[in-house]
């Protein structure tokens, strides 16, 4: 049933719009999502080089936890994308490229495991003694290409 002084046709147009917008709001979050956890990754990669020392340990860290916030912040919006955006879930799951974009995202979340544990122990150690520097070793590891 239509609200009154409304018509079938009006209400679907409405409702279309509605999913039209929910659907652009979602894709704009992903994406600028997507460019955030890039951009921290960008500074990471500035910040973190031989003779690291100071504050900079620490500031890599929080940089970091903004990283994994970011990474489940996607996860998420991905996730409302497929139920409310334009694409079903079923769209989604039949399509190749979600699956190659799905697949590139772990595994760069695979690999970054290992120097979030790195930046985990660079803050624990400038919480217990701030003249803290990593070793260069340490430094090289994350690093490497």
């Amino acid at each position: 049933l239509s609200p009154p002084g409304r018509s079938a046709v009006s209400c679907a147009a409405a409702t279309g719009e509605r999913a039209a917008l929910t659907d652009l709001l979602l894709a704009i979050l992903h994406h600028l999502l997507v460019f955030g956890l890039v951009a921290m990754m960008a500074v990471q990669l500035a910040l973190v080089r031989r003779g690291i020392a100071g504050t900079t340990p620490g500031r890599v860290s929080r940089i970091d936890s903004g990283y994994g916030i970011a990474a489940g912040l996607i996860v998420v919006a991905g996730v409302l994308r497929g139920i409310f955006g334009a694409k079903s879930a079923d769209d989604h799951i039949a399509d190749q490229w979600f699956w190659a974009k799905t697949a590139a995202f772990v595994v760069v979340g695979l690999i970054s495991i290992g120097p979030t544990m790195a930046f985990i122990k660079w803050r624990r150690a400038l919480k217990a003694d701030p003249a803290f520097a990593p070793e260069a070793a340490a430094v090289a590891r994350i690093r490497r290409p």
